[in-house]
């Protein structure tokens, strides 16, 4: 079967200009870093300000008479609490309990729209699509024409607001506001301050551009992956899968189970007879870097879980990692080993998130 050729943001040009390497991701050309390099790019958004490409990520409407009872219907969290303007975390489960897509949800003057990961766009607007059929004069289409910015930092607020001329000093954090043409929210994925803006695919550039000429530091994949990584946040395909529950992923807090969804029955099975695996925080004090896929033994050499992400943190310029491990075995303090390219090296069970604001 012949690939499809890989998508690209509007930006694309502009990352060439700025000198970004390009990988492909999801289906998409992004770039994963500029030449500054991941490091500079990371520490910009911890000390500073950096912008992200975030054209990539699925946008998807939902309206109609019944489109909250949609949104209940096939999210864990409880979008009825939310007010105008205002976003949450939620998870598209199967019946089986296991992860379709982690997403955000904003109620809007007058459709709900629904950022989702780029990976699982495909996937995700037709399942909606079939899900919409039992809910009175619902449609589910693509937010297209728009394209998503990230501007994360602790000077991010302050940056914002000055290029943007807007008024997002008091704006809530899953809050959003329409500002000239542009839906500013205050959510991000690094574990620092920040706003993702939704823009026209038509005014990105030249917005995008203003932020650059502020000499704030373009950042791309590799950096993203970093501070995620160090927030604790999951990645699908990584930390979740179809096969892998909120629940294990320590998702709880959005998982409302006093109402239905799909795969509610099979989350409350899973709680009641007890998590079988959790996710957890794993921090080496050699340099050696883990990897996706790397196992994890006991000290008594007895393997009990796989690490889902790694790398080297420029934080703490050590190596961290996510890791799947044995309910049983996942306490907060142990000591285990990595087995990273053969070698089994020491390492500590600490918090998934490792970095917090």
């Amino acid at each position: 079967m012949e690939s499809q050729p890989l998508k690209r943001t509007p930006l694309y040009q502009k990352h060439l200009d700025l000198g970004a390497k390009m990988v492909p991701f999801a289906g998409w050309e992004m770039p994963v870093s500029y030449p500054a390099g991941i490091i500079a790019e990371h520490t910009a958004v911890r000390n500073s300000v950096g912008i992200f490409d975030i054209g990539h990520m699925g946008l998807i409407k939902i309206e109609g008479e019944e489109a909250l009872g949609l949104i209940q219907a096939v999210g864990t969290n409880n979008a009825a609490s939310l007010s105008v303007n205002e976003g949450q975390y939620s998870i598209l489960c199967n019946e089986k309990g296991g992860t379709l897509d982690d997403i955000l949800v904003y109620r809007l003057p007058m459709l709900f729209l629904i950022v989702c990961n780029a990976v699982n766009t495909p996937k995700v607007l037709p399942w909606l699509t079939k899900q919409a059929q039992g809910f009175r004069g619902v449609s589910v289409s693509p937010y297209e024409n728009y394209s998503m910015l990230s501007v994360q930092g602790p000077k991010a607020q302050e940056l914002t607001a000055k290029i943007l001329a807007a008024p997002i000093s008091e704006l809530k954090h899953n809050h959003c506001l329409w500002w000239r043409d542009i839906l500013l929210s205050r959510t991000g994925y690094t574990g620092e301050d920040g706003f993702e803006l939704i823009v026209s695919k038509k005014e990105v550039e030249p917005l995008w551009s203003r932020f650059i000429a502020e000499k704030i530091q373009p950042c791309g994949l590799g950096a993203r992956d970093t501070l995620r990584l160090e927030a604790g946040l999951p990645l699908y395909g990584h930390e979740y899968n179809e096969e892998t529950s909120p629940l294990e992923a320590g998702y709880a807090w959005a998982v409302k189970l006093e109402k239905p969804f799909i795969g509610r029955d099979a989350l409350l099975r899973q709680k009641e007879a007890g998590l079988t695996k959790k996710l957890v925080g794993i921090v080496l004090e050699e340099k050696a870097v883990p990897r996706a896929g790397d196992l994890v033994f006991a000290t008594n050499g007895s393997q009990i879980g796989r690490v889902t992400s790694g790398t080297f943190s420029p934080t703490f310029k050590k190596p961290i990692a996510l890791a799947y491990l044995s309910a049983k075995e996942a306490q907060a303090g142990s000591s285990i080993q990595l087995e990273i390219r053969g070698k089994k090296l020491p390492a500590k069970i600490v918090a998934k998130t490792f970095y917090t604001r």
